[in-house]
């Protein structure tokens, strides 16, 4: 059974979290912290690409892997409910093994317990 992923939709929401706790890896910069009005139910998680990056095709590209990767680390390890994430990807994730950015994100989530 796949876990339901909520995105943040307000602004404040997305300056907010900002303002929050940061944890940053070769691939990608994480942030988070709690938010009052998250359901505990849900995963409150957004993904952000930069233009910078590359054209669309690339942006949604390295959105699947993320959605993709914490899924299995829904799965896999214990990922607080309780916080909001906004995971920014970095250019370097383009032209890296699915697999390294896993391990890597793996570790970060790891962290922030």
């Amino acid at each position: 059974m796949r876990s339901k992923i909520v995105a943040l939709s307000k602004n404040e929401q997305f300056r907010e979290l900002l303002k929050k706790q940061k944890l940053s890896n070769k691939y990608v910069t994480i942030f988070f912290g709690i938010i009052d009005k998250s359901n505990k139910k849900k995963l409150n998680i957004s993904f952000v690409t930069k233009k910078k990056i590359g054209n669309a095709v690339k942006r949604n590209k390295i959105k699947r892997r993320l959605r993709n990767i914490v899924n299995e680390a829904i799965k896999k390890i214990s990922i607080k409910f309780d916080y909001s994430y906004l995971v920014i990807a970095k250019s370097t994730m383009l032209n890296n093994e699915y697999t390294n950015i896993k391990e890597a994100l793996f570790q970060s989530f790891k962290k922030i317990k």
